[in-house]
């Protein structure tokens, strides 16, 4: 199977995934802006954050996979692995928000969060298994700090999330805001390459 057909299937399940979210968002019941309730507000922000997420996960997807040269088995169950984490975030996203942000759904979105991050590290491992260490895309990925320390933040939200929930979304907070700064390891490999197609694309 080529690249281009599972590129297309995350694509197609990451804008479901976008749709499920939007539609979960519940009109004010009046027509005044004082009908926009806390409850309203938490959902807002909850979609909010998951969706910058879910663009940073497709933005990252389509960087390592523009970078692939072909695709195996094992690639495609790591693949389906990430995006089965990422089909819980409506669930997640809608539980914290219709709680205002209660402790224990703050940390079951965390929870989320970190299996997330550790699955899509499990599929750059694969790839970069199947396509040899001295790959164009294992020289891209490099050593990976910027998910390592990703992967840390959430762990220390998730523990904070138990005692005080803000702090648990402060930590959420910062691993979106260190993902939305351009990463452009892959573009600039890809580039060096004289690989078309890479100079118009974000991080």
């Amino acid at each position: 199977m080529g690249k281009g057909r599972l590129e297309a299937f995350s694509d197609g399940v990451l804008a479901i995934i976008i749709t499920i979210m939007v539609l979960e968002l519940k009109l004010p019941a009046g027509e005044h802006w004082s009908d926009l309730n806390y409850t309203i507000w938490s959902r807002l922000i909850a979609y909010a954050l998951s969706f910058i997420y879910i663009g940073i996960y497709w933005n990252n997807h389509h960087h390592l996979w523009h970078a692939a040269e072909r695709v195996n088995g094992a690639m495609l169950w790591a693949n389906l692995h990430l995006l089965f984490w990422l089909s819980l975030v409506p669930l997640a996203t809608e539980w914290m928000g219709n709680t205002h942000f209660a402790a224990a759904p703050v940390t079951a979105y965390g929870v989320m969060l970190l299996m997330s991050a550790i699955a899509f590290s499990i599929l750059v491992a694969t790839m970069i298994r199947g396509h040899g260490r001295d790959s164009m895309l294992a020289k891209a990925i490099g050593t990976d700090v910027k998910g390592k320390v990703s992967m840390g933040l959430y762990a220390l939200g998730l523990g904070a999330a138990f005692i005080r929930p803000w702090i648990g979304l402060t930590f959420y907070t910062i691993v979106a805001l260190i993902w939305l700064i351009p990463d452009r390891r892959v573009e600039k490999r890809l580039a060096e390459h004289g690989k078309p197609g890479t100079q118009h694309h974000g991080s």
